[in-house]
């Protein structure tokens, strides 16, 4: 009955465990290729994140058109998902997608990077078109 056993901590400290646990305060970053992934999803739709219904798949069989958005790695596959609900609801997403961001390998400081990232771009495109 090992469920029932008791958990007792290691040390006399209580939580000292979690010292060990917390992450290097390092500059969130995104290399190359996945800050060129967040720019490429400012053109994707809503649409490419949702699975392939019956309709889509017969018109994609109808017209010949093969054309998959969505990217092999799933880490990058991720960050473009992400991307897309930023470009459209900023820090609005939903929290299931920000926990599957997450979940990608990325951390929260990265989150925080891309969509204030893309809020900027926003703001100044939107500055540019005023004028």
């Amino acid at each position: 009955m090992a469920y029932l056993a008791r958990i007792e901590q290691q040390t006399s400290e209580p939580f000292a465990f979690l010292e060990n646990t917390a992450p290097a305060t390092q500059k969130p970053e995104f290399s190359d290729l996945e800050w060129s992934i967040v720019r490429l999803a400012r053109r994707d739709g809503v649409w490419t994140l949702r699975p392939y219904g019956r309709l889509r798949r017969f018109f994609r069989w109808l017209t010949g058109l093969g054309i998959n958005p969505r990217l092999a790695d799933p880490r990058l596959e991720a960050i473009r998902r992400i991307a897309v609900l930023s470009w459209r609801f900023g820090f609005t997403v939903p929290g299931r997608d920000v926990a599957d961001f997450i979940a990608a390998g990325f951390s929260p400081d990265q989150y925080e990077l891309l969509v204030s990232s893309v809020s900027a771009a926003l703001t100044s495109s939107a500055q540019r078109n005023s004028r």
